[in-house]
């Protein structure tokens, strides 16, 4: 028999690849040679595959020489999802399958001993790269057919059994077969957590209006943002709300976001595309895998990549583990991460806003006030906690704020009215807006990602407010990298506004923004106005 042919997908991180199982059985010593780089599960396969058929009534060739390559063979294949694609080659080359009818189509999903399917994870990002490739059927297990069915214009056929595939190959009955169970384990998690932060609203926070207008520039900008201050004076509270303040994402975004959730096994059945930021806030405790990305086995995106396009707060940031605040620095600075294991290497996106909270101290309740200071710590435990949040992960936090526990007179101040969220969403969105207008055709969406060089050719600030940065960083007061934060702040000021360029009053905002010192009444009438 002529070599015979199956497609399905490989993923690199969220990435997918076509893949094709190519299988020839040939007169010959007995046996099943796999090959074209497969990781220890896929290797497998053939037993998964064999005891499939078998129980499915059909002939496997067990006396005959049975090659199968997955090609490209130079690209890493892992996960066991190739089971389905690898039993329909080795039938078709068999002479047991219509070849007309596989053609044109990608398989996907792992097979139990008896046949049938078992879920997955990443399916949408498969059905996405199959879709580019020019593929319009995609045959995946039955619970993740509502996924599959969320890129357009492919004709998605969710099925139970190995039975029923090659049944519909050959326009066959279907026949009946036990439901598949929806993906469990470690990997599924849930993210049900964003239904809490639908209730709550920036109306609830009182007085700050300091902090609340660093969170609407962080909010427009996609800066990164630090929030310090003893226990109790809101750092979560105003954290928690950010999420609300963002527009809907775009259908790019959602593709992109759901994608990763696919990969993380976070979809449930029944799940549509997702169109809200996501918001994440793992425990301090977490390790680097969790936050990252990585894992045993599977390369799995971690917190900062599941958070793309949203909201990651790290609260209790000087408790992290300090392999987990090195490892930020990469995701802060480029907006995605590379996990690499000896040749490979795995990238995920990461452009999601990152929100650090603080304490002051071990105990959380001092104060620069001696007269409302009632800390308990020594001075060495306060300068080892605080030295934690220094150093060059701060250098790539673009916003630092400084809470205190409000004051009646700051909640009867009329620059810190509370707003709902509703009006300071409609202010980013119009900034957003703006920018994307602005950066059309790059591959970035907002200022915060706009890389240094380029904002400094096209869009460079006026020479009186970039000689208010050259004086800091001839101070030694700025770095390299926080001049570059401050010009892509001055602009994000500039689009709240409406204006059309910085002007050197944004330029001193984002200054101030950035060093951590007071706003200026002037620049909150602004923002109010």
């Amino acid at each position: 028999m002529p070599v015979s042919v199956t497609s399905t997908i490989a993923l690199d991180g969220a990435i997918g690849h076509l893949v094709d199982v190519q299988a020839d059985v040939s007169p010959g010593q007995a046996g099943l040679t796999m090959v074209g780089r497969c990781d220890v599960s896929l290797n497998q396969a053939h037993h998964r595959c064999q005891m499939a058929v078998h129980n499915t009534h059909l002939p496997w060739p067990t006396s005959k020489r049975v090659t199968i390559l997955l090609s490209p063979a130079d690209l890493p294949k892992r996960g066991t999802h190739f089971d389905l694609a690898i039993a329909l080659a080795v039938l078709k080359a068999d002479g047991r399958l219509p070849a007309a009818e596989v053609e044109g189509s990608v398989f996907i999903g792992e097979l139990t001993l008896s046949g049938g399917l078992r879920s997955v994870p990443g399916v949408l990002p498969m059905t996405l790269a199959a879709a580019r490739r020019g593929y319009r059927r995609v045959f995946v297990p039955e619970p993740q057919a509502h996924e599959a069915a969320l890129v357009p214009d492919v004709e998605v056929l969710g099925v139970r059994s190995l039975g029923q595939v090659v049944a519909e190959l050959e326009g066959g009955e279907v026949p009946e077969a036990p439901p598949v169970a929806p993906m469990s384990g470690s990997h599924l998690l849930s993210w049900r957590g964003q239904e809490r932060l639908d209730e709550v609203d920036m109306v609830d926070v009182l007085g700050m209006a300091d902090a609340r207008f660093a969170t609407e520039v962080a909010a427009a900008g996609g800066h990164h943002l630090l929030l310090s201050g003893p226990k109790g004076c809101g750092k979560t509270t105003l954290a928690e709300r950010i999420p609300s303040i963002l527009p809907d994402l775009t259908i790019d975004e959602s593709i992109e976001v759901t994608a990763l959730h696919s990969l993380a096994g976070a979809l449930e059945e029944g799940d549509r595309l997702i169109s809200r930021p996501p918001f994440s806030a793992p425990h301090h405790d977490a390790s680097k895998a969790s936050i990252v990305g990585g894992g045993s086995g599977r390369v799995r995106p971690g917190e900062v990549s599941r958070a793309h396009c949203g909201v990651l707060l790290l609260d209790e940031f000087p408790l992290l583990r300090t392999d987990v605040i090195d490892a930020l620095r990469q995701p802060l600075e480029s907006g995605e991460v590379t996990i690499a294991r000896g040749d490979d290497a795995v990238t995920y996106p990461a452009r999601g806003l990152v929100v650090f909270a603080a304490n002051p101290c071990p105990c959380g309740d001092y104060r620069a006030d001696p007269g409302g200071n009632r800390c308990s710590c020594r001075e060495v435990q306060r300068q080892d906690y605080r030295r934690r949040v220094r150093g060059p992960i701060t250098d790539r936090i673009d916003i630092t704020r400084h809470l205190e526990p409000l004051r009646p007179h700051d909640a009867r101040d009329r620059w810190a009215t509370p707003e709902s969220s509703a009006a300071v969403r409609e202010r980013v969105s119009a900034a957003r807006a703006r920018q994307q207008e602005r950066f059309a055709g790059r591959s970035w969406r907002l200022n915060g990602q706009a890389p240094g060089p380029a904002l400094a050719q096209d869009w460079p600030l006026t020479a009186e407010a970039q000689a208010v940065v050259d004086d800091r960083m001839y101070d030694g007061k700025l770095s390299r990298r926080g001049a570059i934060r401050v010009h892509r702040m001055a602009w994000t000021v500039a689009d709240l506004r409406g204006a059309a360029a910085p002007s050197v009053d944004d330029t001193r905002t984002a200054l101030r923004l950035r060093t951590g010192e007071p706003l200026l009444s002037s620049a909150l009438r602004r923002a109010a106005s």
